[in-house]
């Protein structure tokens, strides 16, 4: 056991990475993960605090100082087992949680140096667990009670998850013909490798989750037909916030634009992305446009450039310091060869004669006054209006909720975005029908529609056990 004073003087390990020039021409993953090594020597890095502030900074709860000191070690095992004990998609949120605003941000070395290296160190042990483990659950005593999950994305597969460990009976509805959600559709290749998802579907599968594709919760079902007609005991809806949002501006129905989620979904989820083996269509372009600054934006430049743009552009209102996005995502773009375009916004789209995008006009912003995020608001500079040349350009400015599963559910409460209204303890203003995640957040990410997931999946546990048989509350 090494001592606080001798933990402090050990450096941070650097994530293995591809080469910036060969990654920008492949769909391979970009980090490479930590040797065995390196993930020693970073878990001796954890001070082991009493008051494990990181463990209040992460959204499912994870017991990190514990799982630290076992790598350290080299309780590979015991690890696995402090891991998945919070966290049932630990292969998943090392790639793409954003640790470094969460745990790592109240890491106590962050106050003199660099924090923990905690993904890294999660994506390691999840990895190790993937190839040597198969033996991580108890299959518990079944309770009788049934539970429908709506939505097989990052929220429904952890409340599935959190309920299968009681006993309970789960089945997830997903409308598209694989589970993942936004794992698979929205989130590429290169930052989430598609055998990393499937992998952690099929644990969840092996602990007895039921899920049934192609199933459209609203069309194929309504709520009121699961609870009464199907026999769930309880509902929990974590259908996303997947309808894209546009600007608004001229030229947007020209042929050439693209919602980011059109685009990712095209290339993520059908394969677009393996050249010359799947008949998906994208648009070959040698010029694109994206326009936003969150993650989304960056999934689908640092995409666009690894089909061949050159240069694949993005355009941001502000600064680069008020990028929603992860610094590890623009660092890479950068790398790669992306072009930022910084303070400055689209006002127009522009056509050819045939009706195809030929380029974007754009007008130069200049920070104003603080808005209700807190960021400098942009402000446009008049005259400053110029062009960019583009024949795809792609909206990244955000998405809001579908209203085909609000719509067809009476008693349903919604806010004025279409967003699902929950009370503290996730329910909805129907009884026994919980939600989290994007529909009631908006969006935000997949860290926090897990943790909603758990929350959810305590709730109802809670409420199933004291429902009588017809799976109403009792008492």
């Amino acid at each position: 056991m090494l001592k606080p004073s001798e933990r402090m003087k050990i450096q941070r390990q650097p994530m293995p990475e591809q080469d910036a020039q060969k990654r920008a021409c492949n769909f391979e993953e970009v980090n490479c993960g930590y040797a065995a090594d390196a993930a020693s020597t970073e878990a001796q890095r954890c001070l082991q605090c009493k008051d494990a502030k990181c463990i209040g900074g992460c959204p499912v709860g994870v017991k990190i100082a514990d799982f630290a000191e076992a790598i350290a070690r080299d309780d590979l095992a015991a690890a696995a087992d402090i891991l998945f004990a919070d966290n049932v998609l630990p292969g998943i949120t090392g790639r793409v949680c954003p640790q470094e605003t969460q745990c790592e941000a109240v890491c106590v070395r962050s106050k003199k140096g660099t924090p923990v290296g905690i993904g890294y160190l999660e994506r390691y042990v999840a990895d190790w667990a993937r190839e040597n483990r198969k033996d991580l659950f108890e299959p518990p005593n079944p309770t009788g009670k049934r539970v429908a999950v709506v939505g097989a994305g990052p929220g429904g597969l952890t409340c599935a998850g959190e309920l299968a460990k009681h006993g309970h009976a789960v089945t997830v509805f997903e409308a598209l013909h694989v589970a993942g959600g936004v794992l698979v559709y929205g989130i590429p290749e290169f930052r989430l490798p598609k055998d990393i998802v499937r992998a952690e579907v099929e644990t969840l599968k092996a602990r007895g989750v039921e899920i049934v594709t192609d199933v459209v919760i609203g069309q194929t079902y309504t709520i009121d037909e699961l609870m009464k007609e199907e026999g769930f005991d309880a509902i929990f809806v974590a259908n996303g916030a997947g309808l894209p949002v546009f600007q608004g501006i001229p030229g947007e129905n020209l042929k050439g634009v693209y919602s980011a989620n059109e685009f990712l979904t095209r290339v993520n989820l059908m394969g677009a992305y393996q050249f010359g083996q799947t008949d998906t269509p994208v648009i070959d372009a040698s010029q694109i446009v994206v326009v936003g600054g969150g993650n989304t934006a960056m999934d689908a430049v640092r995409t666009s450039r690894r089909l061949g743009a050159d240069p694949a552009t993005l355009v941001y209102r502000r600064s680069r310091e008020e990028m929603p996005a992860r610094v590890e995502e623009v660092n890479h773009a950068e790398e790669e060869g992306v072009v930022f375009r910084m303070l400055c916004s689209p006002v127009e789209v522009l056509g050819d004669d045939n009706g195809w995008v030929r380029a974007v006009r754009c007008i130069k912003m200049e920070l104003g006054e603080p808005d209700d995020s807190g960021r400098r608001r942009p402000v446009p500079i008049p005259d400053s209006e110029f062009e960019v040349p583009c024949q795809v350009f792609i909206e990244a400015i955000g998405t809001q909720a579908n209203p085909l599963l609000t719509q067809t559910t009476p008693g349903l409460k919604t806010n004025k975005w279409g967003n699902i209204v929950v009370d503290e303890n996730n329910m909805t203003s129907i009884p026994g029908v919980f939600a989290g995640g994007d529909i009631v957040r908006g969006g935000a990410t997949v860290i926090l529609a897990m943790g909603d997931g758990k929350n959810s999946a305590v709730s109802m546990h809670e409420y199933l056990m004291k429902s009588d048989g017809n799976g109403k509350a009792s008492g």
